[in-house]
């Protein structure tokens, strides 16, 4: 049986939510930085496979002979356009690699998870037992946990759970979302 850490999903959730503004390290960013990197390895590619011929002239004025030719050299301006890919190719990467998170977005889930709490007298009404158990546990743990951790925080059985969730999910309190071979909830 394969598992995910609960870590991990959670990452993988608040990435996912921070994707939602699509900005610089969303999905648009992740394409620029991808062109950006393929590109600058092309670049870099081509300037080391065609290094300059350099021709080894003698003589001055109107009197110069060319003597020999010396190939596979690079020039001044061969490294620099080659220093500058490699720029542009580890700034890419470090794009692609790094889990950027958004401060702007922690704010805002805070407020809607202290939005929530507010409401609760006023919802925690109109559930039923096992659902309240459910939604103080997602509540509890700052409105996204796994569903593996509900059954374990809550100590419902799967069924009763999968149940629970459902109704939240159809009064629109709670997301479910698909993250490999589990589910992770979320507060709406």
């Amino acid at each position: 049986m394969l598992r995910t850490r609960p870590s991990a999903i959670k990452s993988t959730a608040e990435s996912s939510l921070a994707e939602q503004d699509d900005g610089l390290n969303g999905r648009t960013g992740q394409a620029l930085a991808s062109s950006l990197l393929a590109v600058s390895a092309f670049v870099i590619a081509l300037r080391l496979l065609q290094p300059a011929s350099v021709g080894i002239y003698v003589g001055s004025g109107g009197n110069v002979i060319l003597i020999g030719a010396a190939s596979g050299l690079y020039t001044f301006g061969d490294v620099l356009v080659v220093f500058a890919a490699s720029l542009v190719a580890g700034a890419s990467t470090t794009i692609l690699l790094l889990p950027w998170t958004k401060e702007s977005s922690h704010p805002f889930s805070e407020a809607i998870l202290n939005d929530r709490k507010a409401k609760w007298t006023e919802v925690s009404r109109t559930l039923k037992d096992d659902q309240v158990k459910v939604y103080q546990a997602i509540l509890d743990a700052g409105g996204l946990l796994s569903q593996r951790e509900v059954v374990d925080k809550t100590v419902l059985s799967k069924a009763t759970v999968s149940r629970a969730l459902d109704l939240l999910e159809s009064r629109g309190l709670v997301e479910k979302r698909r993250r490999g071979m589990s589910n992770v909830i979320l507060l709406k």
